[in-house]
C-alpha cells in the first residue's frame, strides 16, 4: 500500500480514529507520518512506551516508588519505569506488588490464561474446568444458593478424582 501522502514510499504506518461513530484510515509513510500534525508521537515509537506511559498514569498522585530492585538482575523500579520492560523472569516476582494491579487493570486478570490446544488431553481440561467451578463456587456461597453450591463441590470432587492418579473414592 502507498502512502497516502506522497503517493510513493510504501505505507508502514497505519492510523485509525474514530470519532463520534465516524471512523477515519490513514496510512502513510515514516516521513510523511513525521510531518503530519495529527500524530502526536516519537517517531520511531517504540511499544514501551505504550506500556511505560500506561504505568505513570496509574501511578499519579501516588507518593514517590519505592527503592526496590530485582535480586537477580539488579534492574532498579525507576529503570523499569523508564524503559518499561523487565530485565529478567525474576523482576516480575520483585516488581509483582506494584504492577499487579496495573496487569489487572490491563488485562482484566492478573493469570495468564491462555489458550489451550484441541488435541489436549483430559487432565489440562478438568483443571481448567476446576478452577472455573470454584470461581462459580464461591459466588454460590456468596449468594447463599447452597443447593446450587453442594452440586458444584461434588461436580469440583468428580473431576478433581478423574485427573488424580491415585483416584478417588466416588461415594467421599
Amino acid at each position: 500500500m502507498l502512502c497516502q501522502s506522497c503517493n510513493k514510499n510504501n505505507a508502514t504506518i497505519h492510523f485509525t480514529k474514530i470519532i463520534n461513530g465516524n471512523i477515519e484510515e490513514t496510512h502513510l509513510c515514516d516521513q510523511c507520518a513525521q510531518k503530519n500534525n495529527d500524530f502526536d508521537l516519537d517517531f520511531p515509537f517504540p511499544f514501551q512506551k505504550i506500556f511505560t506511559g500506561l504505568i505513570s498514569s496509574a501511578q499519579e498522585g501516588q507518593p514517590e516508588f519505592k527503592n526496590i530492585s530485582c535480586p537477580k538482575c539488579g534492574l532498579t523500579y525507576k529503570k523499569f519505569l523508564e524503559g518499561g520492560r523487565f530485565g529478567c523472569n525474576e523482576c516480575y516476582e520483585a516488581f509483582k506488588e506494584d504492577v499487579e494491579s496495573l496487569l489487572k487493570g490491563i488485562h482484566g486478570h492478573t493469570e495468564h490464561k491462555g489458550k489451550i490446544a484441541v488435541r489436549a488431553n483430559n487432565k489440562i481440561l478438568n483443571k481448567r474446568a476446576i478452577n472455573s467451578l470454584r470461581k462459580e463456587l464461591e459466588e454460590s456461597i456468596v449468594k447463599e444458593d447452597f443447593e446450587r453450591a453442594a452440586f458444584l463441590r461434588d461436580e469440583i470432587k468428580r473431576l478433581s478424582c478423574d485427573i488424580s492418579s491415585q483416584g478417588c473414592d466416588k461415594n467421599d
